[in-house]
């Protein structure tokens, strides 16, 4: 199985908010409400920056502990330690926060990231071979299992009834495809 990436992206800086140095952080739903339990993060500004002097692997940036962070109809307002006015935080617009997969906050028993399922082995409940996870996609419902073969892509939903385990362990999600997918 893929070892998960040691960086994952939250979500990107669409703006400033208020006079504090406040980020307003919009990104996927699951990662954005994290994000307030998330004590340091990486950011990678859109263009030249004179803190951006950090290599993550392929990306430039620099490190910063998270002063305070809440949810705000649907984003994050993020403030972080060298971010300290409005200014500040404008010149930050279009940067990418990401997270160290080892600062991201405990799961329940049962819950996973999307980083942890991607790649998974899909099998029936029989042993034989669906394909691949390649992808989760975040609905209002529930989460869909993007599964893909040598047929193509099928769309799974995360739901009880049809992903029966999960062994990350062995690097598999057991399913029950329903009929009609």
């Amino acid at each position: 199985m893929p070892r998960a990436p040691s960086l994952i992206e939250l979500g990107r800086v669409t703006r400033g908010h208020g006079i504090r140095g406040e980020l307003k952080v919009d990104g996927a739903p699951a990662l954005i409400e994290a994000l307030p339990g998330i004590k340091r993060v990486v950011i990678v500004p859109a263009s030249p920056h004179p803190r951006a002097t950090e290599h993550f692997g392929a990306l430039v940036g620099f490190a910063a502990r998270v002063r305070q962070c809440r949810l705000h109809q649907g984003a994050a307002l993020l403030l972080a330690d060298g971010v300290d006015t409005r200014n500040d935080a404008e010149a930050l617009r279009g940067a990418r926060i990401h997270v160290r997969t080892s600062d991201l906050p405990r799961l329940d028993a049962g819950e996973y990231y999307a980083h942890d399922l991607n790649g998974l082995r899909v099998i029936d409940v029989a042993g034989a071979e669906i394909g691949e996870l390649v992808d989760v996609l975040a609905t209002g419902a529930n989460d869909v299992y993007v599964v893909r073969s040598a047929d193509g892509e099928r769309l799974l939903p995360a739901i009880e009834s049809v992903v029966r385990a999960i062994d990350l362990a062995a690097g598999t999600m057991t399913v029950i495809i329903p009929e009609g997918l």
